[in-house]
C-alpha cells in the first residue's frame, strides 16, 4: 500500500488509512487521555497527522518501507503534540512552563502531560545529533506508540538491541532533562 501510494495510486491512501485508522485511534486516545483539560480530541491527532503525512493530497512522499512511513508518522505526532503543548502553555501561563516531574520521564510512553513533551522535545535534538538511532527509537516508541516488538521489526534490528537503545535514550534522555542532578 505504502508504494502503490507514492506511484500516485488514488485509492491506497485509503486502503492504508482504513488498515491503519483504528491503531492510530487508539494510540491517539492514549496520548490525549491523560491530559483531561485538553482540546485536542483523538479524532483530531489522527486526521491532522494524516494530513501531515500528505495522506488525501495531490503530492504524496514516497515511502520507501514501514521503516520510513512510522519514522514520519512518529514526527507528525511529536509536532502536533508539541505544537499544541506549546499553545496551552503560552495560554495558560504566559508562555512560562511549569517544572518537570522527573518521575514522569522515567516512563517515555506514559502521561505525555505538555510540560514532559516540550522538554521531551527540546533534548531528543540534541539526543539526536550524536546518538541517531536512540533517537530514532524514541519518536517510534513515544510519539508512534510501537510496541518493543513493533519498533524493532520497523527499524530491522533484533528486539535485544532496540531493548538497548531505548534504555540507553530513556537514562539520556532523563539526564538531560533533569539537568546532570
Amino acid at each position: 500500500m505504502l508504494r502503490q501510494m507514492s506511484e500516485g495510486d488514488p485509492g491506497a491512501g485509503d486502503e492504508l488509512l482504513a488498515a491503519v485508522y483504528d491503531q492510530l485511534r487508539i494510540l491517539a486516545r492514549h496520548r490525549l487521555l491523560v491530559n483531561a483539560g485538553s482540546t485536542l480530541q483523538p479524532t483530531e491527532l489522527v486526521h491532522e497527522a494524516w494530513l501531515k503525512l500528505g495522506g488525501g493530497g495531490e503530492k504524496t512522499p514516497a515511502w520507501e518501507n514501514r521503516r520510513h512511513f512510522f519514522g514520519a508518522a512518529a514526527r507528525a505526532m511529536r509536532n502536533i503534540l508539541v505544537d499544541h503543548a506549546r499553545r496551552g502553555g503560552a495560554a495558560k501561563r504566559g508562555g512560562g512552563r511549569a517544572p518537570v516531574e522527573l518521575g514522569s520521564i522515567l516512563d517515555l510512553a506514559a502521561d505525555p502531560v505538555p510540560e514532559v513533551v516540550l522538554a521531551l522535545d527540546e533534548s531528543l535534538e540534541t539526543l539526536r545529533a550524536s546518538f541517531p538511532e536512540e533517537a530514532e527509537v524514541v519518536m517510534l516508541r513515544f510519539f508512534a506508540g510501537l510496541s518493543v516488538a513493533e519498533t524493532a521489526a520497523t527499524l530491522q534490528i533484533s528486539v535485544r538491541q532496540m531493548e538497548r537503545h531505548w534504555e540507553f535514550a530513556r537514562a539520556w534522555l532523563f539526564d538531560a532533562i533533569s539537568g546532570g542532578k
